[in-house]
């Protein structure tokens, strides 16, 4: 992959166009108001969309937007075999993380069909041939919704039954092309008692998949609120021994606390650094993110990092998320070495 130093891309989802957001509202409720070949028209068209506004506001990396997906990882478990959705106990209020759909396991999971990012990945390479990458959902994260039921005692239990399915989604991208994908495991951050358990499973995970990986973990952006305790530390120096090739951490919103953290990130092990607030409207001048860059390589050296938001935009407005794409590519331009 021919990228410039101190490349700047997303995390993975983008916002959606308000057009696509109300359509995907009705097909929901009244599924009959539309056939196969008006959804693939819809969401051709998003993904279309959000190509065009992380290129045109510079990115070097990019993705789909995640476009097909609901609420970043909801729609996975349309492809899961062996659940059931559970009411949901709260509809009303403050917007949190209880109001996610929730489901319950009735037999051992499974998803014969795949987890649908084969498609994702076919249908953004006929719209583009720009350097991407490709998240992919997490076992533990994927866990964190499901309960077992009397088929699984416990989310360690449910976690080790999801381990194997995401593999073997890895495997079928890295077969159709797939060179960078990025492992969304944003529940470890936020439970951070049993790290040697966790590098277990990363390790286990991403067996023989033959792509750079990324693990982003963030403290949760549902709705634009976070739900861990918003500190990496614990996580330390376990995390840097996990086996990937890049972390992918947000400071932005913790106005870079804890960023000396990456001098213990060694060699060859990278940082996607979090220099955009997702959960703010505030548009960052690229001056602000040029200073944070520079203090980002007082403890890592440039050739390891890559620069993005915090996490996805898909809980931001999109002439919010063009706004802040722009200007944190500016910033990075003000840092990047002329001749890079």
């Amino acid at each position: 992959m021919d990228l410039p130093i101190l490349p700047a891309t997303v995390i993975g989802s983008w916002s959606f166009p308000g057009w696509y957001a109300k359509f995907c509202e009705d097909a929901a409720r009244h599924p009959e108001l539309f056939g196969p070949d008006d959804r693939e028209e819809a969401l051709r068209d998003a993904v279309r969309l959000a190509v065009d506004d992380q290129l045109r506001a510079g990115a070097d990396l990019i993705t789909d937007g995640e476009m097909q997906r609901v609420d970043f990882n909801l729609g996975f478990y349309d492809y899961l075999v062996g659940i059931e959705p559970l009411p949901q106990a709260r509809r009303w209020g403050p917007p949190a993380h209880d109001q996610r759909n929730r489901y319950r396991c009735i037999a051992p999971l499974q998803a014969p069909k795949g987890l649908g990012l084969a498609d994702e990945y076919r249908r953004l390479r006929s719209i583009t041939s720009a350097p991407v990458k490709v998240p992919v959902p997490g076992p533990f994260t994927l866990a964190g919704c499901l309960q077992g039921g009397e088929v699984y005692q416990d989310r360690r239990e449910i976690t080790e039954a999801l381990i194997p399915i995401v593999n073997r989604e890895m495997h079928t991208l890295v077969e159709l092309g797939v060179d960078f994908i990025q492992l969304d495991e944003p529940s470890f951050a936020c439970h951070p008692d049993y790290p040697e358990e966790f590098l277990d499973i990363i390790e286990r995970t991403v067996a023989g998949v033959r792509a750079t990986i990324s693990m982003h973990m963030c403290f949760g952006n549902f709705r634009g609120r976070a739900v861990g305790q918003r500190s990496y530390r614990p996580l330390f120096p376990h995390l840097a021994r996990a086996k990937v090739h890049q972390l992918a951490l947000e400071f932005a919103s913790r106005e870079m606390a804890e960023i000396d953290l990456a001098r213990e990130i060694k060699p060859p092990m990278g940082l996607a650094v979090g220099l955009v607030d997702v959960k703010n409207t505030w548009i960052e001048p690229p001056e602000l993110v040029a200073e944070r860059l520079r203090l980002v390589l007082r403890y890592i050296e440039p050739e390891r990092v890559h620069v993005t938001p915090d996490c996805g935009f898909s809980q931001t407005a999109r002439f919010i998320a063009t706004r802040k794409l722009a200007s944190m590519v500016q910033g990075v331009r003000l840092v990047r070495p002329q001749n890079s």
